[in-house]
């Protein structure tokens, strides 16, 4: 690669550098300029501290993040994966815009000899410097340094400039941010002893397993919600079909392509030659295979993959037999008596010549095949009980049978096929997917009924369109998802900024789009007492049992004068038990993590038997057996390391707090709902 085209690709280079907060930054910062120059829409779509976000602001950064995704996966995402997108891009610039306010109100300021130092330092960024590393990693300096100096890489340089300047400056802002968190030296030391203290103990314990309740509840929402399905329509469907029928048309008419290639340009599937067996096949499409020379190419038909257009290639035989099956089965008249004596009935009536699809639609309780007529199409073996299954490969094609017993009832069985061949294909697979009108129609239907919600009866409109009203069990304003509904952080917001009875905007969700009408209204309470009987009870039986523990505890430790051992014969329940090695950050095996009994043998006399401890779940008596010394040397060799894993812990959990804490007290106004259907 030549150094202009190096440079050129520098750009790219730190947006495509996933993992970071700020790959999004200079996406954003671009954004301004063609605001400034006038291009795309200059709508707001919300603002930050009254700080405008403009949607060409917005959408230039989603639409780069849409562009990493395709380099990295090849694929355009689907609705659920864009609308993720602008879930992270809106985060970004919420923090990108918060974090620049508080840069200039701390006056916190990068001058260019920073900049400059930065570029041509010992160490220039990774993002600058990678494309002039060799194979066995040595940085090209002369080469990098020629590459700066460009002046037909200036674009590229200035860009470059302003992404480590506005890194820098967030860098100075968590820096002081940060400066308050510091790590002591008991700390190290506690770490270090959690990590390298190894404990043997022998202890009594006297157990119980119940966790106490909780009975505050939170403030919480019920919704009644009309769901408007994302599926494709007919008219969906028919376009696939009519497409893969124009492919075979061009067949027919002679087109040079071969089928193979087809596949390639047409199919979303590869191609393959596959020898399948007939159930992986409806009836229709054995049928027509049937009729079929070598090379015709037949449908396209409709499957569980979507429509199929096949190029038929021949059979072969296989041991493997599958049959073609229809039944009846009865279980409907209480008794077995009475099932079978029906059963038989329809046995009768079907061996006098009535149609035993009529009769399997009328009477069978297998709602899979009944409404088919009792058609169960093709089965190899393993795939039905096995009293089904051996009537139905025993029974001869066309015969009905007599009623036989499962599990499920009473089976009438006729065999319609049976198969001993496989069928060789290539095919070329278009699933059917909602389209984008579809899509538009679904959110039309939602977006009339949420204006008629409003204006009347939520759920007189919802009977009057034939709608089916569902609704939610009670969730927290903290809920991450819905029950019922999914994930959708803006209809929490809506169920708890509204008063009840409030009919919703249309919000997407999942598999759709949702109008809601808030249905209940719980503030923050106590439980009352009649509900929590028999939740308290478990808990109050939990202390009883404590203290009665407490005192048998008391009574064996004053008798066993510090010998474990002589516990048993004052209680047979109480057996010496060990815990193995373990150390305090780590589990103890057979008792988990337990803090009142890790620190007690921390600190425990060796060969002492301690006083009963209260442990998580029942009483301890606990004997440290071994337990290795504190090892000065190699708390020094390894003190430094703790402290810095330490520091990077607590920093991070501390700014990851505050940013947090910094955008729950922004203003924040989020207007995309009005861009977007979210």
């Amino acid at each position: 690669m030549g150094m202009m085209a190096k440079m050129r690709s520098l750009a790219p280079a730190f947006i495509l550098t996933v993992g970071g907060l700020f790959v999004l930054f200079m996406v954003i910062s671009d954004s301004n300029v063609l605001e400034a120059l006038g291009g795309g829409r200059t709508n707001n779509i919300g603002s930050v501290n009254g700080e405008d976000i403009t949607y060409q602001e917005f959408q230039t950064a989603v639409d780069q993040q849409v562009e990493n995704q395709k380099k990295q996966t090849g694929q355009d995402p689907d609705e659920t994966q864009l609308d993720q997108i602008r879930d992270q891009v809106w985060d970004a610039i919420v923090t990108q815009k918060v974090f620049a306010q508080l840069i200039k109100k701390y006056g916190i300021t990068i001058t260019d000899q920073e900049i400059k130092d930065a570029i041509l330092g010992e160490n220039p960024p990774d993002f600058l410097k990678q494309n002039f590393i060799d194979s066995l990693g040595n940085f090209n300096r002369q080469l990098y340094e020629q590459a700066i100096f460009d002046p037909q890489n200036k674009a590229a340089l200035i860009q470059a400039e302003e992404y480590i300047r506005q890194s820098k400056l967030t860098q100075k802002l968590q820096s002081m941010v940060l400066a308050s968190v510091n790590v002591g030296e008991d700390e190290v030391e506690r770490r270090f002893i959690d990590q390298n203290t190894n404990i043997e103990a022998d202890y009594l314990k006297a157990y119980y397993d119940k966790n106490l309740n909780m009975y505050k509840v939170p403030p919480q929402r019920k919704l009644k919600f009309v769901l408007f399905k994302n599926v494709a329509s007919s008219e969906d469907s028919q376009m696939v079909y009519k497409n893969l029928l124009n492919v075979k048309n061009l067949i027919i008419t002679g087109d040079t392509a071969s089928f193979s290639q087809l596949v390639g340009i047409y199919s979303e599937t590869p191609d393959s030659k596959d020898t399948l067996a007939v159930n992986m096949f409806t009836p229709e499409i054995i049928s027509a295979f049937k009729k079929s020379a070598v090379g015709d190419v037949v449908g396209p038909f409709a499957t569980p993959q979507g429509y199929v257009l096949y190029r038929y290639l021949g059979s072969v035989p296989t041991t493997d037999i599958s049959v073609k099956a229809s039944h009846i089965l009865i279980n409907q008249y209480g008794s077995d008596e009475n099932n079978l004596a029906e059963a038989n009935k329809i046995y009768q009536r079907l061996i006098a010549g009535e149609s035993f699809e009529k009769l399997a639609k009328e009477f069978s309780q297998d709602p899979g095949s009944g409404s088919k007529g009792g058609d169960l199409g093709y089965f190899g073996k393993g795939m039905m009980v096995k009293e089904f299954e051996d009537a139905s490969f025993a029974g001869a094609v066309g015969v009905v049978q007599k009623p036989i017993k499962t599990n499920y009832g009473y089976h009438i069985i006729k065999v319609t096929d049976r198969a001993d061949r496989k069928y060789i294909v290539e095919r070329i697979v278009n699933t059917v997917k909602q389209s984008a009108s579809s899509r538009d129609r679904n959110f039309n239907a939602a977006n009339d009924f949420s204006y008629l919600a409003n204006k009347n009866d939520f759920d007189a409109e919802a009977k009057l369109m034939n709608y089916t009203v569902q609704e939610t069990p009670f969730f927290t304003e903290q809920a991450v998802s819905i029950p019922t509904l999914g994930n959708n952080k803006r209809l929490v917001k809506f169920s708890f900024e509204n008063s009840v009875n409030t009919v919703s905007d249309v919000y997407k969700v999942a598999n759709g789009y949702v109008v809601a009408k808030i249905s209940e209204v719980e503030n923050e309470k106590f439980r009352p007492l009649d509900e929590l009987k028999e939740q308290i009870k478990p808990a109050v039986i939990r202390e009883k049992k404590f203290e009665v523990l407490k005192k048998t505890v008391d009574d064996v430790y004053s008798k066993i004068g510090g010998d474990m051992t002589k516990a048993a014969a004052i209680d047979s329940n109480y057996k010496v038990q060990q815990t193995g090695n373990f150390t305090p950050q780590g589990s103890i095996p057979l008792i988990g993590r337990d803090y009142a009994f890790i620190n007690t043998a921390l600190k425990l006399k060796l060969d002492t038997v301690s006083e009963p401890i209260k442990g998580a779940r029942g009483y301890y008596l606990i004997k440290v057996t071994k337990r290795s010394d504190f090892n000065k040397e190699l708390f020094d060799s390894q003190s430094t390391a703790i402290r810095n894993s330490l520091m990077q812990e607590k920093r991070g959990r501390f700014l990851n707090q505050w940013v947090n804490e910094i955008k729950e007290n922004a203003k924040v106004v989020d207007n995309r709902h009005l861009f977007f259907r979210q």
